[in-house]
């Protein structure tokens, strides 16, 4: 009963509340122009993630994002989560699973599709890039898009990643930076580079 709860009645109930939010708050986008048929990762950091689903929707209504989810049994919950908002998802992350989500990526990008990723997640320290990203992009020549959102009214959580709910009735600003290539850098100036654009719009 309680892994019913958790994996099929809290996502669904969950995914309406995130819909709710949306709906019930101002937009406004800034988004550059892409290729539609161009596969990208999406990088986004952990505590801004809650509606980074409409932010790709907006930028490829037709396009198709998997997103790397820890495999941890709390990883599940989010899989549905995100399932409901129309994200597929691939299982593993720098702590469980790395070398399968790793393929599991490539294989995604290598067949046209879009990957998201967290680079601080699943477990951070906040606002940090952890290898993967660099490694999936240099191995497959994928450009990065940098995700944020800014809502003007919202809950901060006192975790980790300073988990980031907006709240009804505000105003959302979406941002999106032109595609980052990383092909001719070493891990760690790619590193320092993608934190750098991430920081740009990023929630303090």
């Amino acid at each position: 009963m309680k892994l019913f709860l958790v994996t099929r009645v809290v996502p669904f109930i969950m995914q309406l509340i995130v819909r709710f939010i949306y709906l019930t708050n101002k937009k406004v986008f800034h988004h550059p122009e892409v290729n539609p048929k161009e596969p990208f990762i999406v990088a986004f950091w952990h505590g801004e993630l809650l509606m980074q689903p409409f932010n790709y929707q907006r930028l490829k209504p037709k396009g198709k994002v998997s997103a790397m989810i820890s495999e941890h049994k709390d990883g599940e919950a989010i899989t549905r989560t995100v399932e409901y908002l129309g994200i597929d998802s691939i299982r593993g992350s720098s702590t469980r699973g790395g070398a399968k989500a790793l393929i599991g990526a490539i294989k995604e990008l290598k067949a046209g599709d879009d990957i998201a990723i967290t680079p601080d997640g699943p477990r951070g320290p906040r606002h940090s890039v952890a290898d993967g990203i660099v490694a999936i992009s240099q191995k497959t020549n994928a450009r990065i898009l940098v995700f944020n959102c800014r809502p003007t009214r919202y809950w901060q959580f006192n975790s980790w990643d300073k988990f980031i709910i907006p709240k009804p009735f505000g105003k959302l600003e979406f941002f999106i930076q032109e595609p980052l290539d990383i092909s001719s850098y070493t891990v760690e100036e790619a590193k320092e580079l993608i934190k750098e654009k991430m920081l740009i719009n990023a929630m303090k």
